[in-house]
């Protein structure tokens, strides 16, 4: 069965709205695969692809997975706060950190063409469960 690439699309939009976590394309391509046992990696990555470029997904580069974008389209980079206990992602727009990096680049004769700003760290459940005093 040949799927079309919105459709495509839409199912792993389904696949990772359902998750706490973010998901590698290869977790994506197991769950779809139950349904779809022929899908190739090629269709997944193409899929998320332009998920990424219409602002509808996240590309987490430092674990090389994807989350569902949690804010409306933004023209501004995300900041993404990663939970490094339970793999949480926390979403937050700041124009005056584009900026400040922005400005960083330019000073070194950088020309910055997209901006991927992830901080990994607890979140405040697990620092919480950690028992702090």
């Amino acid at each position: 069965m040949r799927v079309k690439g919105e459709e495509m699309q839409e199912r792993i939009l389904g696949v990772l709205s359902g998750r706490e976590t973010p998901a590698s394309a290869y977790d994506v391509l197991d769950i779809l695969r139950r349904e779809t046992p022929k899908l190739a990696p090629t269709t997944i990555y193409r899929a998320l692809a332009a998920l990424v470029e219409r602002g509808r997904v996240h590309r987490l580069e430092s674990l090389n997975a994807y989350t569902v974008c949690q804010g409306e389209a933004h023209r501004d980079a995300p900041v993404l706060a990663i939970c490094d206990d339970c793999g949480s992602v926390a979403e937050a727009v700041s124009r005056d950190v584009l900026g400040a990096l922005s400005g960083i680049a330019r000073q070194s004769g950088f020309s910055p063409t997209r901006h991927v700003i992830e901080l990994h760290g607890t979140c405040a459940t697990c620092e919480d469960a950690g028992g702090r005093a």
